[in-house]
């Protein structure tokens, strides 16, 4: 008996001790998928930790990869959050009821920027863009294009350059951009004499920025913050928007359904701190444009600023094989592609 009492009280005085010593509880953490680039996952996961306490243990997965695992884990989730990559990713994902609702009061961004029915809420946007290389366009006496019509212009044959869009996700972007803005009929027509000006189609949609700022053509059509990190590396690059409107690519963040369940507050702490200022100013750096005001990079406009179409990325998935046919049978089977 007197052994028995001994042992507990060394039990309990241990216990104490570690109590004392802030070792008795455990630190909160979360899991999360993240398809935001490696270095500013690390600095976004530091500074939540840093001002929370929440220790996130994440792994680095492209957004076909993110969906593929989450519904590969559907019967026995091990992550809570999944942190970026593009908004189709989320909505396929929730049409897969891989993800569930999270209404988050630090929503503060435009209703087109997230999910009518709250399954995921966007982080920044991208904004398609003409990159103008200034030097180029004094050369041969253009002026910067400030429309898609403007593209049109016998000047700038053979000076334009965009991705092909079987290859490009930015490139079914400006096809699916069309077909919105002039109807289905009309946009092809549009695409067919915007051919007549586009040097060569790349595979990837960040070349043709790279090859504007060399000064390989004279505009590329891309997203923006591709060119505004051009830019900051000293290219004669300017940006310019189309007045009739752009389309956009939204990174996002939801939460994954059934996620761990002892995770479910940290992860709701994690998702609002993911909307909020100290997250964007993060984004920022990487040359994006978050919904939250803060400091961007020389270069950046605001999002607000930007005239963008109403865009159904719905839609534009579900047609995304047919128009992509079709963009190769009218146009790109008879088009040169890097």
């Amino acid at each position: 008996m007197k052994r028995t009492v001994m042992a507990l009280m060394i039990v309990a005085l241990v216990a104490g001790a570690a109590f004392a010593s802030g070792q008795a509880e455990p630190q909160e953490r979360v899991t999360v998928y993240t398809t935001l680039d490696e270095e500013l996952a690390r600095e976004v996961f530091a500074a939540f930790t840093e001002d929370t306490g929440i220790q996130v243990d994440w792994v680095r997965l492209s957004t076909g990869e993110a969906v593929a695992r989450i519904e590969a884990e559907r019967d026995n989730p091990q992550a809570s959050v999944w942190y970026g990559g593009v908004g189709l990713g989320h909505i396929e994902a929730k049409q897969k009821g891989l993800t569930t609702p999270y209404e988050s009061p630090a929503a503060q961004m435009a209703d087109q920027f997230r999910d009518a029915d709250w399954y995921w809420s966007g982080i920044y946007a991208g904004p398609l863009a003409f990159e103008s290389n200034m030097n180029m366009l004094e050369r041969y006496g253009l002026d910067q294009p400030m429309s898609w019509q403007d593209l049109l212009d016998p000047g700038f044959e053979g000076q334009l350059q965009m991705a092909n869009p079987g290859s490009s996700g930015t490139a079914y972007n400006v096809l699916a951009t069309m077909v919105q803005i002039l109807g289905e009929d009309q946009a092809f027509d549009y695409l067919r004499r915007l051919d007549s000006n586009i040097a060569q189609y790349t595979r990837s949609g960040s070349a043709p920025g790279r090859n504007a700022a060399i000064g390989e053509i004279t505009v590329a059509i891309g997203y923006a913050h591709d060119g505004v990190r051009l830019i900051s590396e000293g290219y004669p690059l300017e940006l310019s928007f189309p007045s009739e409107g752009t389309g956009y690519e939204i990174a996002s963040i939801s939460m994954i359904a059934n996620g761990p369940a002892e995770e479910q507050a940290a992860a709701e702490r994690l998702f609002d701190w993911a909307l909020g200022e100290r997250a964007a100013a993060l984004y920022a750096t990487k040359f994006v444009v978050p919904f939250v005001d803060v400091e961007l990079a020389p270069g950046a406009v605001p999002i607000s600023q930007v005239n963008t179409i109403d865009q159904d990325d719905v839609w534009a998935a579900a047609n995304k094989e047919r128009l992509v046919n079709r963009w190769n049978e009218e146009i790109g089977n008879n088009a040169i592609t890097e």
